[in-house]
């Protein structure tokens, strides 16, 4: 065999690997993004822009808290996608139906300001969304959790900080998977 029909066989051989590759990861993709979903995205692009807040930091609480379950009800009473309690939509000035997407939604969105206002740090920020202000302000006046007093250097409560985690790890995702 000569060496250009050899060039050509390797060739093709090369590009069925790189086409067949690409379709794979082109799958992988698509599932991905059936994992981490953009499910409700007009509300929350929407009511994130209104609020000064990152689109894809709100898909990542979203999934975490309910993923996407609009009906969703915890056991403490938090209620929706947000996973909001009645008391904290009263405390933004929410008096509607919060099993709603959009104004469930928007009550999250403008919970995560208020705390985005009082604790600068993400992670910070994040445990308070999950196991509330005032708790977090506690462990922050503590030096076991805290150097600084505005940071959380350890989240004594495992269910926070698994909770932190997980909501970071799908930011990642979405970040990735949506760029």
């Amino acid at each position: 065999m000569n060496c250009w029909l050899r060039s050509v066989k390797y060739t093709a051989a090369v590009l069925a690997v790189g086409a067949s590759f690409f379709a794979l990861c082109a799958a992988a993709f698509a599932l991905c993004r059936i994992w981490v979903p953009k499910r409700y995205c007009e509300y929350v692009v929407r009511s994130a822009a209104e609020y000064g807040l990152d689109a894809d930091f709100v898909f990542a609480i979203i999934r975490t808290e309910s993923n996407f379950r609009a009906d969703a009800v915890s056991g403490a009473g938090a209620v929706g996608l947000m996973q909001i309690m009645p008391s904290t939509a009263a405390f933004v000035g929410f008096f509607g139906e919060l099993k709603d997407p959009a104004a469930n939604i928007r009550t999250g969105c403008a919970y995560l300001a208020y705390l985005r206002d009082k604790f600068s740090d993400p992670d910070t920020l994040l445990a308070a969304y999950n196991a509330g202000e005032g708790r977090v302000r506690g462990w922050l006046a503590d030096g076991k959790y805290s150097a600084d007093g505005a940071s959380l250097s350890f989240i004594p409560f495992p269910e926070t900080k698994n909770y932190v985690r997980k909501v970071k790890k799908f930011y990642k995702c979405y970040k990735i998977l949506y760029f």
